[in-house]
Formats: structure tokens, C-alpha cells, sequence
């Protein structure tokens, strides 16, 4: 049993908990419902199983247990008796416990065993339907399950039976030519099995074929033909589970409808770095342009451990003449204390107000401020040069920034003659991504690119992955193949110190502008994608 957390969340009580089953979809994190988001987010325990996404755990609370359960053909991690036992064993402390199981609960999952025991042992219990892969695997890859010019029933299949049981569950004579579209889950070991026995019970060898591997996930795969040759091509191919079978007349429409595979990031499984609080809109673009996020968070942004200086710098805030914000991070926790003092932006009336980058200015003016100066190039060293002949010697400028930040902006701010006053405003300390999973799936080789949007990211993520003592070598060897992108010529120079190269640079210093950066790069090499 894997577990990791920091603890349960909120404490348990005597009363018992509750137990959500929960369907997560067949792998695209998007097709999660919103009532499952929710249960994920309200867990104190999240038992979760293999294929699950990480940018869904990610909305799990920060203090939840996470306890993955995943199972294999060839193994399992836990036992079914065991996951029940769990189960009732977390209830029965009073916490909400939420399981988090691939496709829908009740379909082939053992979604009803479980609520059957959970019945049995009296624990409250709901079931949040989840969207099939007997579904939705066929419509990633262009296959409609039903259409009107084709067909107006579809059945679902375990493709998983027996083939040397005299006996079995499936009744071949009847759904062989009785149903016009067959999906068989679980069954791409026994197709050889599957295209005899339809054969043989009136279906045409003619009839249309597909298997999706992988369905809605970056390695989404399939190959098409008929009942007559489809065995032998998947074998050509090494054609492996899991994957979805689908027979019928839709499956050739799939040359006409594909889409999935033709969006821009398809195939691509990218890490992103940012701390949890800040991944999600990187996380959701990369979403958007069909690509797979995979959250490692390697900072941690928390308030400052002393609150004094700043509180200082509000309590004068009428004495500046410039406030300079260089991240959004800085903007967040500089109003949150200003709040706190009970204060607002009538405070800031008279003052000059410059922003470091499009979100940090968009974080500003949604607070109803004016932003007077952006630099075009997004790094402290244009801020110079753009106030420069602006900023009068002796006038005072704020900088509340994290308590790590460069020297070289209150430096060049003084070369003018300001009276600057860096004020740690935030803190970003060491994440918690989940570093043996990371290992696991680089070494298969099932990531394809890291983005670096801070030097900070780049040094935490260094440290996570390599330690004090695996540098060098190790580093190189384990990121092999692996594309490293920077947001900026910091980050670049950060990550080259600690022995990372970098494949791609954005000459925008923004997430917009690294991300078109990234799809410029992987366009230009189709080979290597």
C-alpha cells in the first residue's frame, strides 16, 4: 500500500464517515464530473486506482491521505477484500473517504461489490457516475457508438471471458448479428477469441473493426480494418491492453472523424512545476491543446515568517512614491495584509504603480488600479531602463517580493537615486510533488517535457529529483529524451548552473509565450515527437 499526505485533513469523529464511489473517466482528466471534482476535493481520504490522472489528485485537499490502490493484469497493489476493508475501516473513524476508481464505478469496475459491503457494514454510501471508456475511448478516436445512417443500438461487452470455459456468460448467437455496434472491454488478450466466435455466429468478416489503446490519454493509439484482418493487425503491430474493441459499421468512420489525435500538444505528457495554487491555468491550456499536465509541484508559496517589515511598509505606505510588484504572488499577499490592517486601495492614491509582466499588470487592474508602466521585456533589468529620466533621485519605491528575490532590481533602482525598500512580502520554500512516481515515469519513458517557469523551480525540482548526491550523470541519464523548457534567460541560467540543459527558451516571458515556444519546438522536430 502506497500512502501520502501529510495527514487526514480535519480529524475524524465518532460519528461514521461517509464513502463516495466515485467514476473519474477513462483518462482525460476533463471528463471527470463536477460532483466528482467535488468529492475529490471534500476527501479526507482518496483511495484511487491505476490510470487515474495526477492532475486530477491534485484537487485532492493538501491534508488528505492518498492511498493508491491500482491494480494490473498481472498484479495488484491491493487486493479487492483489502480495498473494502479500507474502505469501512475509514468510515467507521468518521472521515469522508472518496474512491476514485477509472470509467464509471458500476461498469466493470466492482463498483457494486464495494457498495455491497459498504452496505453491509452500515456505511453511508453514494455512487457519482463517471463517463465509460465504451464510450468515450471510440469518440476520442473519431467513432460514434451509434449514428443513423449505421446503427441504433450498442451493447458493451466484457471481452475478458474464459475462452476454454465450455460455458459461458456471453450469448455469441444472439449479440453477433442482433446489435449493431459491440464494444468489448478488457478483451484485446482473447481478440483472436472474440473475431472466432462472432464469426461464427453469423457475423461478416467484412464488418468493420477497431482497437483504441489507451483511449483519451496522450498515448492513445488505434489501428482499424475488418473482422477478417484485424487480429493479424494488431499483431503486426505488438498491439497491447488495455484497450477498447470496437465492431460495427462506425468503426470506419473513424479516417472521417478523428480529433483527438490531431491536436497540437496529442502525445505529449508535460510536467508542470509550478506550487499547486498556481498550476491549474498552465495546467488547463495544456489541457486545451491536447496534451496531458502532469502536476509536480516543486514550490510551496506561504507568507512571509515575519510580518513585521511589511507591516511597516503599510503603516508608511503614504511616504512612496513608486510600488513595483514583480509577480502575481506579490500582488496576492500584499492586499491580503493590507486587508488585514484594513486598509484598501484608497491607501495607494498618488502612488506610481509598475508591474513585472501582463499578469502581475491584469492582477492590478482587476482590483480596480491603473497600471502606469509595463516593460516590454518582462524581467527586472527592463524596468530600469524603461524608468529611468522617470523616477526622480530621492523618491522611495516599494518592491514587496518573495524573500529570495534578486538583488539586481534594488540595486539598479538605487544606481538612479530611489530609496528602495524590499519588503518580503511572500516566502516559497521546498513542494511536495510525488518524486517516486516522477522516477517510475521517466524511466518508462512517459514523459515527454518539463517546464521551468522560475529559478526556483528549477533549483527545488534538482534538489527533489536528484538529492544532494545523484547529480551529474544521474540527472542526465534519467532525463534523457526529455524536452526542458524556460520561461525566460533566468530560469535558463539557473537551470545551466545546475547542470540542466535547456531545449527551449520563450522569447515572451509569460506561460502564453512558453507554451508557444514548446509547440514551436515539437513542431519542428515531428520526428522526435
Amino acid at each position: 500500500m502506497q500512502e501520502s499526505s501529510k495527514g487526514a485533513g480535519e480529524k475524524g469523529n465518532k460519528k461514521t464517515g461517509k464513502v463516495y464511489l466515485v467514476g473519474a473517466g477513462p483518462g482525460d482528466p476533463g471528463l471527470i464530473t463536477l460532483k466528482g471534482l467535488k468529492c475529490i476535493a471534500k476527501a479526507h481520504v482518496l483511495i484511487y486506482d491505476r490510470l487515474i490522472s495526477s492532475h486530477l489528485l491534485s484537487y485532492a485537499h493538501p491534508e488528505a491521505w492518498l492511498i493508491y490502490a491500482g491494480k494490473q493484469p498481472d498484479r495488484h497493489t491491493l487486493a479487492q477484500g483489502e480495498i473494502n476493508r479500507l474502505l469501512v475501516e475509514w468510515a467507521l473513524k468518521g472521515y469522508t473517504v472518496t474512491r476514485l476508481k477509472g470509467g464509471d464505478p458500476f461498469l466493470y469496475g466492482r463498483g457494486g461489490e464495494e457498495a455491497e459491503f459498504l452496505s453491509e457494514n452500515n456505511i453511508p454510501f453514494e455512487i457519482v457516475p463517471g463517463i465509460t471508456s465504451a464510450i468515450a475511448a471510440p469518440a476520442y478516436a473519431g467513432i460514434p457508438v451509434t449514428h443513423r445512417n449505421f446503427t441504433s443500438s450498442f451493447a458493451v461487452i466484457t471481452g475478458h471471458e474464459d475462452p476454454s470455459k465450455n460455458q459461458g456468460g456471453i450469448a455469441w448467437d444472439k449479440i453477433a448479428t442482433g446489435i449493431g455496434t459491440l464494444v468489448f472491454l478488457m478483451g484485446v488478450g482473447n481478440l483472436p477469441f472474440i473475431v472466432q466466435k462472432l464469426v461464427e455466429n453469423g457475423r461478416s468478416p467484412a464488418t468493420p473493426a477497431a482497437l483504441i489503446y489507451r483511449g483519451t490519454s496522450p498515448e492513445q493509439r488505434a489501428v482499424t480494418g475488418c473482422l477478417g484482418d484485424i487480429v493479424e493487425r494488431a499483431r503486426s503491430i505488438n498491439f497491447k491492453h488495455p484497450a477498447v474493441i470496437v465492431v460495427g459499421e462506425v468503426a470506419a468512420l473513424r479516417d472521417k472523424l478523428r480529433w483527438f489525435e490531431d491536436r497540437p500538444f496529442f502525445g505529449k505528457r508535460i510536467v508542470v512545476t509550478r506550487s499547486r495554487e498556481q498550476a491549474g491555468v498552465l495546467a488547463e491550456k495544456i489541457l486545451e491543446l491536447g496534451g496531458e499536465p502532469f502536476e509536480f509541484p516543486v514550490i510551496e508559496i506561504l507568507p512571509p515568517q515575519n510580518y513585521a517589515p511589511l507591516d511597516r511598509a503599510i503603516e508608511q505606505i503614504h511616504t512612496y512614491h513608486w510600488l513595483i510588484f514583480t509577480s502575481v504572488n506579490g500582488v496576492k499577499f500584499f492586499f491580503e495584509r493590507l486587508r488585514y490592517h484594513k486598509r484598501d486601495i484608497r491607501d495607494l492614491k498618488g502612488l506610481h504603480l509598475c508591474a513585472i509582466g501582463p499578469r502581475t499588470r491584469e492582477t492590478l487592474e482587476e482590483k480596480g488600479l491603473l497600471v502606469e508602466y509595463v516593460p516590454p521585456e518582462y524581467r527586472a533589468e527592463a524596468i530600469i531602463k524603461g524608468l529611468a529620466g522617470v523616477l526622480k533621485a530621492g523618491e522611495k519605491v516599494l518592491l514587496p517580493r518573495a524573500h529570495m528575490a534578486r538583488k539586481v532590481l534594488p540595486e539598479k533602482l538605487a544606481s538612479l537615486g530611489a530609496v528602495v525598500d524590499s519588503v518580503e512580502t511572500y516566502r516559497t520554500v521546498r513542494g511536495n510533488g510525488d518524486v517516486e512516481l516522477l522516477r517510475q515515469m521517466l524511466e518508462k519513458k512517459m514523459i515527454h517535457a518539463i517546464i521551468f517557469t522560475s529559478s526556483s523551480t528549477v533549483t527545488n525540482f534538482v534538489e527533489l529529483l536528484a538529492g544532494n548526491g545523484e547529480r551529474g550523470d544521474y540527472l542526465q541519464q534519467m532525463l534523457e529524451g526529455v524536452t526542458l523548457a524556460s520561461i525566460g534567460p533566468v530560469t535558463t541560467e539557473t537551470s545551466r548552473k545546475e547542470g540542466l540543459r535547456i531545449d527551449v527558451e520563450a522569447s515572451e516571458y509569460t506561460i502564453d509565450g512558453l507554451l508557444a515556444a514548446l509547440l514551436a519546438f515539437f513542431q519542428s522536430k515531428p520526428a522526435q515527437s
